[in-house]
């Protein structure tokens, strides 16, 4: 990346826009299966995908091709007052794949709109702006979804349509779960929702947005059946479930298609975007039809879902299908996660995750205290190893591994090794001071 074109997008895009890397931002120009480019002819092993989005990988041709048949067509947008045959198409196969019955789809752009659209669903059935969300949570930038983000350094407004009251995450280094075995941890979150329940609502709550894996929160993940033990409480109130699946959809998680399944629960509604476009913009919600029906009112999406976006989306989902990249994430995702549990390294605090969702955190040698600037260190190393990693986090001390789900068993070795290999100088270095 030319310093002119740094200068030039600081002149011009707002300040709060982060840049990795900062003065030594990167331009991406081209890209192949799961390697980058910059503009200075470095390539890189790319283990973050465009933030989860990137989900098979670049230059993939059945995605090109689809794209290129329908260009050829000439029809970018007619929007949703025609019929779409590619929009129509993908909705069928969402809908099978959803595990809910007589399911419906509306199409969105992204993932703030998913969930935006969910939350207008699901306040509208329940005739309340009762909403409750889970402390460490993101789930998007707009002022509804900002205000159900547990995340203090993603909430850039207090302004709220929702009335939010908030759970405890599964957090397992600090806070009301913090070293929680799995069975004392589901019971602590049951009880903590009902003691919610019974204190700070007004009774009629309309949902709960959960993530099933907390992705910019670190990839922070309840003990599995920890969502169907909150439903059979939510159920006695005749409260909704929303799945935010934006990032622990479509196979990721390896063990499972949709990260709900792990929790022995159906959800009203599912939010997915980001992987199923692989980087063109499409996002959605899939639930059941008395609750998706429930828009007292005319609404449609402009964009999404359009001809362009759907057809990309066909071949994004048949091509996750055809190669079964699900098992591919849980067999890669476990080397992995097995070599870097292995690391003797004083830093880490914690390796956790599932499939090809994995987090590092890492912390202040011998306490729980949370270690930013040696994250940084570490991330920074991965890059001058040839290696793209993301970072997260509440306190901002997690390297995010979300690589394509292409990822073969030698990259995967690959990026372990700099990876590993990071974490190991930045730790000597805390030996060395």
């Amino acid at each position: 990346m030319t310093d002119d074109l740094l200068s030039r997008h600081r002149a011009v895009l707002p300040d709060w826009m982060p840049l990795y890397y900062g003065d030594a931002a990167l331009e991406i120009v081209s890209g192949s299966g799961r390697r980058v480019t910059d503009a200075a002819g470095r390539t890189y092993l790319d283990f973050f995908g465009g933030v989860l989005t990137n989900m098979i990988g670049y230059d993939v041709a059945e995605i090109t091709e689809a794209v290129q048949r329908q260009l050829s067509t000439g029809v970018v947008h007619t929007s949703t007052l025609y019929l779409i045959r590619q929009q129509v198409d993908l909705a069928e196969k969402i809908a099978r794949l959803s595990g809910i019955p007589d399911a419906r789809v509306f199409f969105t752009n992204s993932g703030t709109e998913a969930n935006e659209t969910a939350l207008l669903m699901a306040t509208n059935v329940r005739r309340s702006n009762q909403v409750l969300a889970i402390k460490n949570s993101y789930h998007g930038r707009t002022f509804a979804t900002m205000a159900i983000t547990g995340h203090r350094s993603w909430s850039s407004s207090s302004l709220s349509p929702l009335n939010v009251s908030w759970l405890s995450s599964a957090d397992r280094l600090r806070g009301r779960m913090a070293g929680l075995t799995d069975g004392d941890l589901a019971e602590a979150a049951v009880d903590d929702l009902r003691e919610v329940l019974a204190t700070v609502t007004a009774g009629d709550v309309a949902a709960l947005i959960a993530e099933p894996v907390q992705g910019v929160g670190g990839f922070v993940a309840a003990p599995d059946g920890v969502l169907g033990a909150y439903h059979k409480v939510l159920a006695e109130h005749g409260i909704l479930l929303i799945a935010d699946e934006v990032q622990t959809g479509w196979g990721r998680t390896g063990e499972h298609f949709w990260g709900y399944q792990a929790h022995g629960v159906t959800p009203d509604l599912i939010t997915f975007a980001k992987g199923i476009g692989n980087g063109f913009a499409l996002g959605g919600v899939v639930g059941r039809a008395a609750v998706m029906n429930a828009v007292p009112a005319i609404s449609f999406s402009t964009f999404g879902g359009n001809p362009l976006s759907a057809a990309a989306g066909n071949a994004v989902l048949d091509y996750v299908l055809d190669h079964d990249l699900q098992a591919n994430a849980a067999r890669v995702g476990a080397i992995l996660l097995d070599g870097l549990r292995a690391l003797a390294a004083a830093i880490v605090g914690e390796v956790r995750g599932k499939g090809l969702m994995v987090g590092v955190e890492f912390v202040r040698p011998g306490t729980r205290e949370p270690d930013p600037a040696a994250t940084v260190r570490v991330f920074d190393e991965c890059r001058a190893g040839g290696l793209l990693v993301g970072k997260g986090g509440l306190y901002g001390n997690v390297v995010r591994i979300g690589p394509p789900l292409t990822l073969t068993e030698d990259e995967a070795r690959e990026g372990l090794a700099v990876l590993s290999g990071a974490i190991g100088r930045v730790d000597s270095e805390y030996h060395l001071a």
